[in-house]
């Protein structure tokens, strides 16, 4: 008989373990004027996870994270691997009501934060959500107990593995959804080992890892860390993102690699340091989470040189469906620019109708998706995962084509949903807060192409009688949204008018709506 285990492939824990173990006084992480070496991620690691352990944390333990970029994310991401618990990490831009929803939907009972900059949204969440029993902070805090303080009551032991298979679950993230609230997107630990294997078989990375962290560690960033790992790389890590800190970076520690969305791509090629800064040693410039601008794209490979590799997923199968390597980026074919790549030749990928039957060559289909990265599920939600898993596939909501020669492009979303800076916003949420107002009579949001953020998040408001249009009620409207649901939800522009326009079945038709606001171009993204 064959044993059950004689077929489980290394997870995130495994491979983890297996960097850190590699080196010990080589540096891993450059933040601020600290730098800090395999030895001690090992050592704080191991703490971590005993002072976990000692607050009730086990295999299977939901746990979350809300932090700014600082090293105890980097000890918390391990020490969670470590115990094989399920972390989920917490929208540092999210509203109060929000992230209170995700704790008390993911039964989150450990709350690990950053009492530099959430010290009072944590009492505030601890209030709001009665299932919280553990409030742990990277040091001196009011609202809970000191983590770091704890961590350094224990004796650094050697890191094992644990016992986990591989669909044990690791992370439930939470994504916009039309429902309004978000839906938590179950991810076992196949999944992102999985994405893991297939980053480090097809992306290009330089032979020297030195990785500039510009996005939150708690989020994204940690995809790039087992890559850095095994190549024997160090990360550095910005504690906030401007072009000046992004430049100066890259000059000092020599960077070689980095992720960026296009959000935070155009105001660098913006900069007058664009084309002063030495960039020399930055060999691939990984960017993902929302398309590009292919006008914008075309100024980058102009400015900076063929260092770009675009990389498309999403939360239910993240970040290696597709790739469109550096030579991809091809100015002599300047349509490609708009694609997204190539399909990874580790997942199945097909385009198909209503029907669940493949599209006819050439046309366009819902990007579906079959591999051992997509997802468990949606947390809590049987009918919405059924209908993502329809005929046996992972419906992306995505519709796209392929060109002669097998590129993929994203033509429009199946669904309303916006991306806005790397960020999904979906429609309906806002809708909600907006049609609460007592002068509204009816509202759309949609997005529409903006330079600087991709998309920008515009409401489209009918007033009630007697109400009339003004500058200090649009920015009534915005500050509602901001406060219900967070900055990156808050509309960019409202406008004032008669009508909205409507389907045969009497419902507010955004496809007529954004063509006002889109015009005739080819794509339905930005």
């Amino acid at each position: 008989m064959t044993h059950p285990r004689l077929f489980d492939m290394p997870l995130l824990p495994h491979l983890i373990i297996d960097g850190l173990n590699r080196y010990d006084e080589r540096p891993f992480l450059f933040l601020g004027d600290q730098t800090i070496s395999y030895a001690d991620v090992r050592a704080h690691a191991s703490r971590f996870a005993q002072a976990l352990e000692s607050k009730g944390v086990r295999k299977g333990s939901r746990t979350a994270v809300l932090s700014a970029n600082r090293p105890e994310v980097l000890y918390n991401l391990c020490a969670n691997m470590l115990i094989g618990s399920c972390n989920t990490p917490l929208h540092p831009l999210g509203s109060a009501n929000d992230q209170a929803y995700v704790l008390e939907d993911a039964q989150i009972e450990t709350l690990a934060y950053d009492p530099a900059v959430f010290e009072s949204r944590a009492a505030q969440l601890k209030e709001k959500v009665p299932g919280l029993k553990n409030l742990v902070a990277f040091g001196p805090t009011k609202a809970g107990e000191d983590l770091n303080a704890l961590a350094a009551s224990f004796e650094a032991k050697p890191l094992v593995a644990p016992d986990i298979g591989a669909n044990d679950l690791n992370t439930i993230v939470y994504t916009g959804g039309t429902t309004g609230r978000p839906k938590g997107v179950r991810q076992p630990y196949r999944s992102a080992a999985y994405m893991t294997m297939i980053q480090m078989a097809e992306w290009e990375w330089p032979a020297e890892v030195r990785f500039l962290i510009a996005t939150p560690l708690s989020h994204a960033a940690a995809a790039f860390v087992v890559p850095t790992l095994q190549a024997g790389g160090a990360f550095v890590a910005l504690q906030g993102f401007t072009p000046d800190l992004f430049f100066d970076a890259i000059e000092k520690h020599r960077i070689t690699a980095t992720f960026l969305v296009p959000v935070m791509i155009y105001p660098l090629l913006d900069h007058p340091r664009a084309l002063t800064a030495d960039l020399s040693s930055l060999q691939t410039l990984f960017y993902g989470a929302a398309p590009m601008s292919p006008t914008r794209l075309r100024e980058g490979l102009e400015k900076w040189g063929p260092i770009f590799f675009q990389c498309f997923g999403q939360s239910e199968a993240p970040m290696a469906l597709t790739h469109l390597k550096k030579a991809e980026h091809d100015l002599s074919k300047p349509e490609r620019l708009a694609s997204c790549g190539r399909p990874s030749p580790w997942v199945h990928l097909a385009l198909l109708d209503e029907k669940n039957q493949p599209v006819a060559e050439g046309g366009a289909g819902e990007i579906c998706v079959r591999a051992p990265l997509v997802m468990e599920g949606y947390n809590g939600l049987p009918e919405q995962t059924e209908e993502a898993f329809s005929g046996g596939w992972l419906h992306t909501g995505d519709v796209g084509r392929f060109d002669e020669e097998g590129y993929l492009y994203i033509v429009d979303r199946k669904k309303d949903m916006i991306v806005t800076g790397g960020f999904n916003v979906f429609p309906r949420e806002i809708e909600d807060v907006i049609s609460a107002h007592p002068a509204v009579a009816q509202v759309a949001v949609i997005g529409v192409p903006d330079e600087r953020w991709g998309e920008a998040v515009k409401a489209v408001v009918i007033l009630r009688p007697g109400h009339e249009s003004s500058d200090a009620l649009a920015a009534e409207l915005v500050a509602a949204v901001k406060d219900a649901k967070g900055s990156v939800q808050a509309p960019k522009s409202v406008d004032f008018v008669a009508s909205i326009p409507l389907s045969a079945l009497g419902k507010p038709d955004k496809k007529a709506l954004r063509k006002q606001y889109w015009g005739d171009q080819a794509r339905g993204v930005n």
